[in-house]
């Protein structure tokens, strides 16, 4: 079977039970387990589907139960795929496949404002008891910072906040602007923490309206406004500038329409930190499922394609932390929060739902732990005096 032989390639540690269509098995890799997890197909497409764009079809073929997990679980499966195919693509075809896509997807993605509030409106204003099923207390919906691996979820994304709020170096009432402020909670906390002012801006409704209400219940309306703009609309100065997890959604095309705004709202002696998602990788295309059925318009860049942008902007980088791991843990909680609640999940959607996002959140799990994700803090100015000139004051 060639699917068999394929895989065979691949898995050099650990293995699995390859059941195809016609309940033939095939041994892949060495397993270690006694008892090994069975890969089983129930579509005979899925023989030549898997070997050449395996990227796309197995998120597919999960999602939709033509295939099935036997003697383990997602999450157990990934582990042995990611753990073989590293920082690496899987293969030629899924390579050359990727490139034709991704290719398209940029010469066709005009990332325009009516467009960007789509894309976030397909991921954000799904259901708010969705959310509620797997974030922590604060509904922080980005990469936590864990200080300790034994940090609860609410530990470490109240660390992230600290953490972040300390590197920007706030003082009270200075004018600070949150790009993509979520649910509210990182621009509730600045107020609360360093007397700033801030503005809080989104493209969902539904964050818009639920970020409202708790400013309301906070009596925090002298301090915080949100308002539903984009980053592009924006037209006043800010002493400081967070964003995150917001910068994955801005496409390839608009880093330096990006990075000329945040010069533009920055004040001459402000400071800005963009906390993304980014790869260790050279810039290579977007992973076909995720930006199917997840992300729509995202994407998570190499370090290289913001370099150039914000140097041509006039920022400077004044500091870069590279957070390794954090999301990995990040996303087991939300995943293991996530399955825990099953009942309630398929209360709201259905089997295919619950399975993809399953294997949205392991497989994105796996692509920290193994691939080549990781999390890029950079903090911007535009003069070398704006921050101080070691990291003390953050620790």
């Amino acid at each position: 079977m060639n699917l068999a032989n394929f895989l065979n390639k691949i898995f050099t540690q650990d293995g699995f039970i390859l059941i195809d269509y016609n309940s033939k098995k095939y041994q892949i890799g060495k397993p270690i387990k006694e008892i090994p997890i069975n890969l089983r197909i129930l579509d005979k497409s899925l023989h030549y589907k898997l070997m050449f764009y395996p990227d796309l079809y197995l998120g597919e073929a999960y999602t939709d139960g033509s295939l099935i997990i036997e003697n383990g679980t997602l999450t157990e499966f990934l582990e042995i795929a990611f753990k073989n195919i590293g920082r690496s693509e899987i293969s030629t075809y899924s390579k050359i496949l990727k490139k034709i896509r991704g290719t398209y997807r940029y010469i066709t993605n005009y990332n325009q404002i009516t467009k960007s509030k789509k894309n976030v409106s397909h991921h954000y204003d799904i259901s708010e008891k969705l959310y509620d099923l797997f974030l922590d207390e604060k509904r922080q919906y980005s990469c936590a910072y864990f200080k300790d691996d034994n940090n609860t979820l609410d530990e470490a994304q109240n660390n992230k906040i600290d953490h972040i709020i300390k590197k920007l170096n706030i003082k009270p009432n200075q004018k600070v602007l949150d790009i993509g402020s979520g649910w509210g909670s990182l621009a509730i906390d600045i107020a609360k923490k360093t007397s700033a002012h801030v503005v809080g801006i989104t493209l969902s409704e539904n964050q818009l309206e639920y970020s409202k209400k708790k400013v309301n219940e906070l009596n925090l309306g002298n301090q915080v406004d949100f308002k539903l703009i984009d980053y592009r609309e924006i037209n006043e100065k800010f002493d400081r500038i967070v964003s995150v997890g917001m910068f994955e959604h801005v496409g390839r095309k608009y880093y330096q329409k990006f990075f000329n705004q945040v010069a533009k709202l920055l004040n001459e002696d402000g400071a800005a930190l963009i906390h993304t998602i980014g790869s260790v990788n050279s810039p290579r295309d977007p992973q076909p499922w995720i930006n199917k059925y997840i992300f729509p318009g995202g994407y998570t860049p190499s370090l290289s394609e913001v370099a150039s942008p914000i140097e041509n902007s006039g920022l400077i980088i004044t500091d870069l932390e590279v957070l390794r791991m954090h999301y990995a843990h990040t996303l087991r909680h939300w995943k293991e929060r996530f399955l825990l609640k099953k009942d309630q999940v398929l209360e709201m959607f259905d089997e295919r739902f619950m399975r993809m996002w399953e294997f949205y959140l392991a497989s994105c799990e796996m692509a920290f732990k193994w691939g080549d994700q990781v999390v890029f803090q950079l903090q911007l100015t535009k003069k070398l005096t704006s921050v101080p000139n070691t990291r003390d004051y953050i620790y």
